[in-house]
């Protein structure tokens, strides 16, 4: 039997409410009303305006008989593009959350947020809960149904706005970059404090720790060892915290401010929305200002820093049996693991700690012998670290008795060298005035020869110039080498002269620092001699163990 279906009937049950409206039904008699205002710089213009839009609020709400003061927020000297500083801001949207205000009031889109995304997903978020936004300047009521569409575009116009102010801020700091203006960052920076004058100027207090990180990486330590030293002082870092890091310790040793240059936009802000702070790898110019400030540290011991500090991170793994073994990792922990190197393979020693019938023995053998026995190094000897360093302190102690002799020569060949460079230097005066001379009275015969092409003499004399001009070019040149080769030298030579004087007349024990301090390199020779070569100076030590 077929069963029969009745057509199908609707009925239209009638709206009871506007739905032009997501209000939510009040139970309170009055409307809780919040203000929000913000100005986006410290002007003394802006900052008036900051307060005229407080009072304007307080006193339209309270003038509205059907409104109540659900709170005024108020953010000042915050950007509108990111809601990350803005802390009355979020703690509006937090207090819209918990239900405490109905409606929101603002003088425009821009104050509310110049960020598209960030200005609609706020009111939509609003929307949803039943609290609406007033936008007073551009009359839009974020609970009506066309007030997105047209926010959308008021808030676009908002974040154009900002972009093109963004542009316009970048291209000042670009041209003061450009004219060599150095913005100083003191809270991050130890060592200086911002001068009477308002230029730099050294804090001799902070600029003792700086040149003793200095001083203490050049002697071996590494930077764990200068972060305990610094931590156990109880020092503090520029930002006054007495807890030191390794990247704040690495950030200066490589700060080229400490030698009184400046190097400018190392890192840029990609846009100014996401406001995402991207290392300049190249995308954008850097500029460099030398002498821009005095100087904490010399250009050559920052430049030996940076040196030291490519060695010690150009270093292969040990214990690769893949080839010859080189020397490894950087350690700080015993100074000969940097210095003792194979007389005859040329590969580092490392210490060994031997045991035998319940004895301690601690030697010191090649590393390539260890690894591969006889394969690359046949005869490398394997030496007592007692009988080592006891080498090494006599050795040391019998050079410094002779250390008066060397620094009166050192000073006789700095003062020959000075004598030198002034010679040369009114040289190269002479050389620059007759250079200049020859260049005027060239272009005064090249006018002429244009005027006259085919008179021979000109010809000749203006080639005659031009010969000298050369020529002289070539002088300068090369009494500008030598004045530079000269400066090294001197400089060079006086740095000895410092050597020798802080070297102890008498090593009692063997330290670490110390010979790192005074010691390049050490050459096992043979199972009973060494070789020492001393940091600087270029002298080498013969020793008999």
């Amino acid at each position: 039997m077929v069963q029969q279906t009745s057509e199908p009937r609707v009925t239209i049950i009638p709206a009871t409410k506007d739905a032009t409206s997501q209000r939510k039904p009040r139970r309170r008699n009055k409307i809780r009303v919040a203000a929000y205002c913000r100005v986006s710089t410290d002007s003394e213009e802006q900052l008036n305006s900051y307060e005229s839009q407080k009072r304007t609020y307080t006193q339209k709400i309270a003038e509205n008989p059907e409104w109540e003061m659900a709170g005024l927020f108020a953010d000042e000297g915050i950007t509108g593009t990111s809601l990350q500083k803005r802390t009355e801001f979020n703690r509006m949207i937090a207090a819209c959350k918990r239900g405490s205000i109905d409606i929101i009031l603002t003088k425009s889109l821009s104050r509310f947020a110049r960020n598209t995304v960030d200005c609609l997903e706020i009111v939509r978020m609003l929307k949803a809960r039943g609290i609406g936004v007033i936008f007073e300047k551009e009359n839009i009521d974020t609970l009506t149904q066309s007030s997105e569409f047209i926010m959308t575009l008021f808030s676009g116009f908002a974040q154009a706005e900002s972009e093109s102010l963004s542009k316009n801020v970048t291209w000042g700091k670009q041209k003061s970059m450009e004219a060599g203006h150095v913005a100083f960052q003191y809270r991050a920076l130890l060592g200086y404090q911002k001068g009477a004058d308002g230029k730099p100027e050294i804090v001799e207090s902070e600029a003792q720790i700086v040149r003793r990180i200095f001083r203490s990486y050049l002697d071996g330590s590494s930077l764990a060892d200068i972060k305990r030293m610094l931590d156990s002082e109880g020092l503090p870092t520029a930002r006054g915290v007495k807890t030191w890091s390794h990247q704040v310790i690495h950030n200066i040793l490589t700060n080229e401010k400490y030698i009184g240059d400046a190097l400018l936009q190392k890192t840029y802000i990609t846009d100014c929305i996401s406001k995402k702070v991207k290392k300049n790898c190249g995308e954008r110019p850097m500029y460099y200002i030398e002498n821009n400030h005095p100087a904490i540290i010399p250009r050559d011991v920052f430049q030996r820093v940076q040196e030291e500090m490519a060695r010690r991170s150009s270093k292969r793994k040990v214990m690769q049996k893949t080839g010859k073994t080189e020397q490894g990792k950087y350690s700080s922990k015993y100074a000969l693991s940097e210095l003792l190197i194979c007389g005859e393979c040329g590969t580092p020693y490392k210490r060994c700690t031997w045991s035998r019938n319940g004895k301690k023995r601690i030697v010191w053998r090649c590393i390539s012998r260890l690894e591969f026995g006889k394969k690359y190094c046949h005869n490398s000897p394997t030496i007592d670290e007692d009988k080592l360093q006891t080498g090494i302190l006599t050795a040391l102690s019998q050079y410094a008795a002779k250390t008066k002799e060397m620094q009166d020569a050192a000073l006789k060949f700095a003062s020959i060298a000075k004598c030198g460079q002034e010679s040369d230097g009114m040289n190269l005066l002479i050389l620059q005035k007759r250079l200049e001379t020859v260049t005027s009275e060239q272009s005064l015969m090249l006018d002429r020869v244009l005027s006259d092409m085919e008179n021979e003499e000109l010809n000749a004399q203006l080639k005659s110039l031009m010969e000298e001009k050369l020529s002289i070019q070539k002088q300068i040149d090369v009494l500008r080498q030598t004045e530079v080769g000269l400066e090294n030298q001197a400089s060079s030579l006086q740095e000895i002269k410092e050597i020798l004087e802080e070297l102890p007349t008498e090593l009692a024990e063997f330290d670490d620092v110390q010979i790192r301090r005074w010691t390049d390199q050490i050459t096992v020779v043979s199972a009973e001699k060494i070789k020492i070569r001393l940091r600087d100076t270029r002298i080498e030590l013969e020793q008999d163990l």
